[in-house]
């Protein structure tokens, strides 16, 4: 089927307790590993295209990869900008042809992030595109730190999520209650006090930045406060990494099909990942 909106994938789940993955696609091979676990785990997913992964990707080329991967599957398929920054990305997006844009304005004021995220909403919902926008700021960077942490000062304020969302129309938000990314710096601590009051406050569906390194427990309990989307990339990228160094490392790699068959084993191995985390994010037993 065709690409869909965030909401048609998100409000079920916040609905039902449970979470969507959003996974980083950087590449075709990494496309068809997310795909695949999904449809072995027989799921809606979320591809995410990072702003500063544009950098290694012709966008061009990537849109008619996901395109025509979401019209070979039956599974609703999201393609999602993930960290746009400025009005000129999330337009280019839409005409890139995303069905749904994260406008991550958590690096200006909160009046400016109120200002530009309304705009950006009036443009994507006119095209019939769904926004996610940030608020507060969680730790790190989306490019993944090797090492990161959270400011428990840039966590998302309650009153001020309030009047965000009810100002700007947003379809979901990402909040920053001790989650960061890339690779958390000792064990993730997560304030879960924080996360219920802002479930009880925004009424809509809200996102976890900074999937990997989470433990199970602590995504479930998330899930129960009102997360219903979760990102994860770090976790794909180091599996990729290690099982590209063990097969490199091996003495009889070193016959003329290599390449490929270290790749497909590569693959495979971040195919592994996703569907382990869609398994935690949609069981709630």
């Amino acid at each position: 089927m065709s690409l869909v909106d965030l909401k048609k994938v998100l409000q079920p789940a916040y609905e039902g307790k449970y979470a969507i993955g959003a996974f980083n696609v950087i590449s075709v091979d990494f496309l068809e590993a997310i795909i695949k676990a999904a449809e072995a785990k027989k799921t809606p997913i979320i591809l995410n295209t990072a702003e500063v992964h544009m950098q290694y990707l012709d966008i061009e080329l990537i849109a008619a990869a996901i395109k025509e991967a979401a019209n070979r599957t039956k599974l609703d398929v999201v393609w999602h900008l993930d960290h746009g920054l400025s009005f000129e990305s999330v337009a280019k997006a839409i005409k890139s042809g995303f069905s749904s844009v994260m406008f991550d304005g958590s690096h200006l004021s909160f009046e400016e992030n109120i200002r530009q995220t309304k705009e950006i909403v009036k443009m994507s919902h006119a095209a019939g595109v769904t926004v996610e926008a940030e608020l507060g700021a969680v730790g790190g960077s989306e490019e993944g730190d090797l090492i990161s942490v959270a400011s428990k000062a840039m966590y998302t304020n309650i009153e001020q999520a309030r009047e965000f969302v009810e100002e700007t129309k947003i379809d979901a938000l990402a909040v920053a209650i001790g989650n960061s990314h890339g690779k958390y710096k000792g064990d993730p601590v997560l304030d879960f006090e924080l996360l219920s009051d802002l479930k009880d406050i925004t009424r809509i569906p809200l996102v976890l930045h900074g999937g990997s390194g989470i433990s199970t427990e602590g995504f479930h309990k998330a899930i129960d406060l009102g997360i219903s989307k979760i990102n994860f990339y770090t976790g794909m990228s180091q599996q990729a990494l290690t099982t590209l160094k063990n097969e490199l490392n091996k003495e009889e790699s070193e016959g003329y099909n290599d390449f490929p068959e270290i790749m497909t084993k590569v693959k495979l191995s971040v195919q592994e990942i996703v569907e382990e985390q869609i398994e935690i994010f949609r069981n709630r037993k």
